[in-house]
């Protein structure tokens, strides 16, 4: 799959006229819960040529391809990266921090001590707590639900409990979130489902686990009401951003 993805980089590049500076993984993957038949969300960050930056008519700053049941590829231009690193855009950090890495670039190992000096909190625990609320919302309620679905409630809802204790991004791998910040009465419980996650279906269905649920429900109202008292973050200029745009350009 690795080549697959790598030959499936150079054609964009080629079919493109682009370069591109960061190509990651972004999905269960990355976040170390892939099931059997789990596909590759391929992620990335690319530049074109200086010229096309000048003209009035822009070329559109995202490249996606279409879906197939193995691959999942899209990616953005450079100057919509940094734009979105300016407003705090967690998708932006998370990409940065994928520990699987397809291609990586001098630029990107410069974007990544930048980056944490645009991470803001509010807008990350908001993010987070937003996701974990739809999709309690959409999958946690029936009589029975699909096993993986609980990792996409669990991990925002963990990721927010690490942001309110540390101040930083969370990690991408849910091992780490889970021995940071899970409680020691649903380790067992939880390591229990990962692993049936892992080895079984994407489409696997298991009966609702209360207790878990009780603690989602729970940490969601939490989390909420620490949000709400948190302050608004500074904003951050754009000088260094600007200097990484032109680096990404004139490299």
């Amino acid at each position: 799959m690795r080549e697959l993805i790598q030959q499936t980089l150079c054609d964009i590049e080629e079919h493109e006229n682009c370069r591109i500076l960061l190509a990651v993984e972004s999905g269960s993957r990355a976040w170390g819960f892939a099931s059997p038949d789990s596909d590759y969300d391929v992620r990335f960050i690319y530049v074109r040529p200086k010229e096309s930056y000048l003209k009035l008519e822009r070329v559109r700053d995202v490249i996606e391809l279409p879906i197939n049941d193995v691959l999942d590829v899209n990616g953005w231009d450079v100057d919509k990266t940094l734009k979105l690193l300016h407003s705090s855009n967690p998708t932006v950090f998370e990409w940065f921090s994928s520990p699987v890495v397809y291609r990586s670039t001098e630029f990107a190992e410069r974007f990544k001590p930048v980056m944490l000096r645009y991470f803001s909190s509010k807008k990350g625990l908001w993010h987070y707590l937003h996701m974990a609320e739809s999709n309690c919302r959409e999958f946690l309620k029936g009589e029975e639900v699909k096993a993986k679905k609980y990792f996409y409630v669990l991990r925002p809802v963990l990721a927010c409990r690490w942001i309110l204790e540390k101040g930083t991004p969370p990690p991408m791998l849910f091992s780490e979130l889970m021995k940071s910040q899970l409680p020691f009465y649903l380790k067992s419980t939880v390591c229990g489902l990962l692993e049936l996650k892992i080895n079984s279906p994407e489409i696997k269905m298991i009966p609702r686990i209360d207790m878990l649920n009780e603690y989602l429900d729970k940490s969601i109202a939490e989390i909420k009401e620490q949000i709400i008292g948190l302050p608004e973050s500074t904003a951050q200029g754009w000088e260094e951003l600007d200097s990484l745009f032109l680096s990404a350009l004139d490299a």
